[in-house]
């Protein structure tokens, strides 16, 4: 019996190998990749995303996608990397947070070559993806292209009879905020997060790229006491809890009509305001930063900044590392993709093809008919740059807890805060640690 079961078999052996083989495969799970991303309305998104890919690339194609809250990330993060358990492969990390693993060995892959042999180096705009990057390697992929922009009130405007092609200039919006002022009527929402991206409007920022803070320290003093003279002057207005990101802020100054414009970027009117201002859709409208200008009033500025924005990067230890690299360069430059990012209200992407997309350039309801992404699409060559530094997670997190925030207010004096500043971070080494 045994004897015929053997002939039977090696008469049999491709047939045999191949039942065998399907045996194998099916007793295997496919390869699944774990996603940790920081919101959940970005895991709505990547949701989605999962099942496109498996649509579009690999039917067989798994992923695990977790979301964790924004400040909770980096200690997922210490915890998973410290104790080797539950790793992600892929990781949706903050541009600040990201700066916390550059002193030392960084604990993502480098895609430097992977990058340019899918042609990203000419795709992604280039201010944005050396944000992600160290020493010209490419440690990950930026997802929004997080140009600043000015929300204001369509509603408040006509009721003052504004206009936006009159705020040319800061010196215009002053002008024009002192004589709401007279009216018992601030115009700007305030937050501390103004100072950097003012410095980086004006064509400086917090470091070099030789690594000192505040390298131009006059234009940093000179940009602090210009918010200051906001708060001084009523024309801005610090929110009850200091911040424009704090939702309540839309419960009491947006909706008490207390400000009439806010400075935000791409992500901060997709996802914020109309998230938490929802009743006044249409009443919001949008237009570029008014310019900086020289002694002689002739404009000195690009008319945009840029603060915060999320990139994807792949731990080092993963063990799906080429899976998850094929992931997210579909999700980079996949049409729809890009399309859907900005839709549901995500980010205006990074990747330059997707401007030409009309889905991303149509005017918006919400927005009285503006259409965002023409305008980014416009102000897209003025982005200015980021100088990457480990400090920096530092530098942010001393400037959002207050220790500028009496200037913020409109008290005290810029210089003396400033010194300061750079004193205790100086004194204080590199960047916070994960818990």
């Amino acid at each position: 019996m045994r004897s015929t079961l053997i002939r039977f078999m090696m008469r049999s052996k491709p047939l045999f190998l191949a039942i065998l083989s399907g045996i194998a495969t099916a007793a295997v799970p496919a390869e699944s990749v774990k996603i940790w991303i920081s919101s959940q309305q970005d895991k709505i998104y990547y949701d989605n995303m999962v099942r496109l890919y498996q649509q579009e690339v690999d039917s067989d194609f798994e992923a695990e996608v977790q979301a964790f809250g924004f400040r909770e990330m980096p200690d997922k993060l210490a915890i998973a990397f410290k104790t080797q358990t539950n790793t992600p492969d892929i990781i949706q990390l903050d541009e600040v947070f990201f700066g916390m693993y550059l002193q030392d060995e960084v604990p993502f892959v480098d895609l430097t070559e992977r990058v340019i042999a899918a042609g990203l180096i000419e795709d992604i705009m280039p201010q944005r993806l050396e944000l992600f990057s160290q020493k010209g390697r490419v440690l990950g992929l930026p997802q929004s292209m997080s140009a600043m922009l000015i929300y204001y009130r369509r509603d408040l405007f006509e009721q003052y009879g504004l206009s936006p092609s009159e705020f040319k200039t800061w010196d215009d919006l002053v002008d024009i905020g002192e004589e709401l002022v007279a009216q018992n009527q601030s115009f700007l929402a305030m937050d501390p997060s103004y100072f950097e991206i003012l410095l980086r409007q004006r064509g400086s920022d917090l470091f070099s790229e030789t690594g000192d803070l505040l390298p131009d320290f006059d234009l940093a003093v000179d940009t602090l006491e210009f918010l200051g003279e906001l708060a001084q002057k009523r024309v801005g207005l610090m929110p009850d809890r200091s911040s424009i990101f704090d939702p309540v802020f839309f419960g009491g100054d947006v909706a008490n009509n207390e400000i009439v414009a806010i400075m935000g970027a791409d992500w901060y009117g997709l996802d914020m305001i109309q998230q938490f201002s929802s009743d006044l859709e249409g009443e919001w409208g949008m237009m570029p930063l008014p310019t900086w200008t020289d002694d002689q009033g002739n404009p000195n500025s690009v008319r945009t900044s840029t603060f915060a924005g999320q990139g994807l990067v792949i731990y080092k230890e993963s063990q799906s590392i080429d899976a998850s690299w094929e992931f997210i360069k579909f999700v980079l430059t996949n049409k729809e993709a890009n399309a859907q990012r900005f839709l549901q209200g995500n980010s205006f992407p990074a990747y330059k093809p997707s401007f030409e997309d009309i889905r991303l350039l149509q005017p918006q309801p919400f927005f009285g008919y503006d259409s965002m992404g023409q305008i980014l699409v416009d102000l897209a060559p003025e982005v200015p740059r980021v100088i990457m530094n480990p400090r920096r997670p530092m530098a942010v997190f001393m400037i959002r807890e207050g220790i500028l925030s009496s200037i913020m207010y409109g008290e005290g004096n810029a210089r003396v805060a400033l010194e300061r500043f750079k004193e205790q971070l100086e004194g204080g080494g590199g960047p916070p640690e994960p818990n």
